[in-house]
């Protein structure tokens, strides 16, 4: 329930993207698809998820 919660307030308050270590329920790409497929059905806009990994930027110098 608290990971639907976790969504459902990223996506009502417009999230760019939300960040999770949670692979198992939320950083799964079917269930990304799920969570999009409701959003759009909804009215709402597609919520971008990764983990934080991916939105760090490391100087490669």
């Amino acid at each position: 329930m608290e990971d639907c919660r976790h969504i459902a307030i990223a996506t009502i308050h417009k999230a760019d993207v939300l960040a999770s270590w949670n692979f198992k329920h939320i950083v799964n790409l079917d269930r990304i698809r799920g969570y999009n497929g409701v959003n759009l059905k909804n009215g709402y806009a597609a919520l971008e998820i990764r983990n934080p990994r991916e939105l760090l930027n490391y100087d490669k110098d």
